[in-house]
């Protein structure tokens, strides 16, 4: 019988709880590497915004890839829980400060908070999971926000959500999943409802994985 989401996120996190502070500084230095690398690889060497988010706890470690991002001249959105589980954005810089979510256990950048309609501007998308499957489907943390988020750019650029091959939707703009390579897992192996959005690619560790 295939696992239920909750199931598989309850067994990735007790994994995650496992790492030390090693094998997280190892994590987030090789995401930082191989992100970049899909990052530029969608601005053809040229300066893009990017929508991200900051990894805490033993979640993939995501702020070496933030700075590399800055570092390498692009822009950085991060993400901030509102009401009724929608996410606002706000540019992050290295001096951006944080401040525990209201509605979420996550960090929050402290700025001005912009509407959906930013991501108009961004090139690309860093999505937090807990595992993706090689179908090209994601389990996020449970909150919703990321579904609702997926559903908002759809009215954003309609149209460009439609696969070819007739299957779940995708992303309008491109989207990478993060996760640790153990949670790269088999095709069909994660539930799938009617709000799911899949996603073409993960960003792991060891490498970009394409799953579509």
């Amino acid at each position: 019988m295939k696992a239920t989401k909750e199931e598989i996120r309850a067994k990735h996190r007790m994994g995650r709880a496992l790492l030390g502070p090693a094998a997280l500084d190892a994590a987030g230095a090789a995401l930082a590497q191989h992100g970049l690398t899909w990052a530029n690889g969608l601005v053809g060497g040229q300066p893009g915004t990017f929508a991200a988010y900051l990894g805490v706890g033993t979640e993939p470690p995501t702020l070496p890839l933030l700075s590399a991002l800055h570092d390498a001249g692009h822009r950085v959105l991060l993400p901030v829980c509102e009401p009724g589980i929608n996410l606002s954005w706000v540019y992050w810089t290295p001096t951006s400060a944080f401040v525990r979510s209201r509605f979420a256990p996550i960090q929050e950048p402290i700025g001005e908070p912009l509407g959906p309609e930013i991501m108009r501007s961004a090139v690309g998308v860093f999505l937090p999971a807990t595992a993706v499957d090689l179908s090209g489907n994601r389990v996020g943390q449970g909150g919703g926000y990321y579904d609702k988020f997926l559903t908002t750019l759809e009215a954003l650029f309609p149209g460009r959500s439609a696969p070819a091959d007739g299957a779940g939707p995708l992303p309008p703009l491109p989207a990478i999943a993060v996760v640790y390579d153990g949670e790269v897992l088999p095709a069909g192996s994660i539930p799938v409802e009617a709000f799911d959005r899949r996603v073409p690619s993960a960003l792991t560790p060891g490498g970009l994985v394409h799953l579509l």
